[in-house]
């Protein structure tokens, strides 16, 4: 091989070496914690029971966040499963809400702090149940900070409360002849 091929080789080899070693030396970054965190009181509900759902909303920028735009849709299982169901409470930091409109949250909220939400809501009566029977939601989230300049959003899971059918305990003596 001629000179000029092996520096040529040389040097490519070398330029790839630093530039792989600049990509291992970056700082790892942690990924951003989510703004809304979701519980729920229980994880199984029969007919003509109550779930409390809790939402928390967390401001994880270095920024105020100036608004708020959050929503609650049933998810399609629910809707086509023959569930039925009906919020009787929406509280926001104590004050009252409606859930079927968007939750208006006080701002501006500052880094760090939190808005809570609770949702309660009753499975009817003669609701869908059994095997494979779940109520669920997912909800919408959108805020702004950096004075407006800057905005996410999102789609966040409520997770799913099972519906199984109540059991109707045996009458008193029957299994005794």
């Amino acid at each position: 091989m001629s000179r000029s091929v092996l520096s040529r080789l040389s040097l490519s080899a070398t330029l790839a070496l630093v530039i792989g070693l600049a990509g291992l030396s970056q700082s790892a970054t942690a990924a951003e914690p989510e703004a809304l965190t979701v519980t729920a009181d229980k994880q199984s509900a029969t007919p003509g029971s109550s779930v409390t759902l809790t939402m928390t909303f967390t401001n994880v920028q270095t920024t105020d966040v100036q608004f708020v735009y959050q929503t609650i849709h049933p998810t399609y299982d629910t809707t086509k499963g023959g569930l039925k169901y009906a919020f009787t409470s929406c509280t926001e930091e104590g004050k009252p809400c409606d859930a079927t409109r968007p939750l208006n949250y006080t701002v501006p909220i500052a880094p760090g702090a939190t808005r809570t939400v609770k949702l309660t809501y009753q499975v009817a009566a003669d609701s869908t149940c059994g095997a494979n029977k779940a109520i669920g939601f997912y909800s919408y989230l959108y805020y702004e900070f950096a004075a407006g300049q800057s905005t996410k959003d999102g789609i966040f899971p409520t997770g799913l409360t099972n519906v199984p059918c109540a059991t109707n305990p045996a009458p008193a003596g029957a299994g005794h002849q």
